[in-house]
């Protein structure tokens, strides 16, 4: 089991599994509106964060990210959970 360096890094882990596990879930393990629910409820928590609470989940993100090297799937997700989740504004 791995060591974080704070409850706000681990909760941050455990946040980023279970929205991963939802998000890659088929319709036969879970229902579709129930996941959309979960992940929508997530996004206006984020919304309601301060600037700095933002950033520094924005800034764990990214050292997630370059820790799952030896996931490109989990790297991908990372990468793009930011903007996918209203975090940040989108690039396009």
């Amino acid at each position: 089991m791995p060591e974080y360096p704070s409850l706000t890094h681990a909760l941050a882990e455990a946040l980023v599994g279970a929205l991963w596990f939802i998000e890659g879930s088929e319709d036969e393990q879970m229902d579709p509106d129930d996941a959309v629910k979960v992940l929508e409820g997530v996004a206006q928590l984020f919304g309601a964060l301060s600037d700095a609470q933002r950033q520094e989940l924005i800034d764990l993100l990214g050292e997630m990210a370059e820790a799952a090297s030896d996931d490109p799937a989990r790297r991908e997700f990372l990468e793009g959970f930011a903007e996918g989740f209203g975090l940040v504004e989108d690039e396009s």
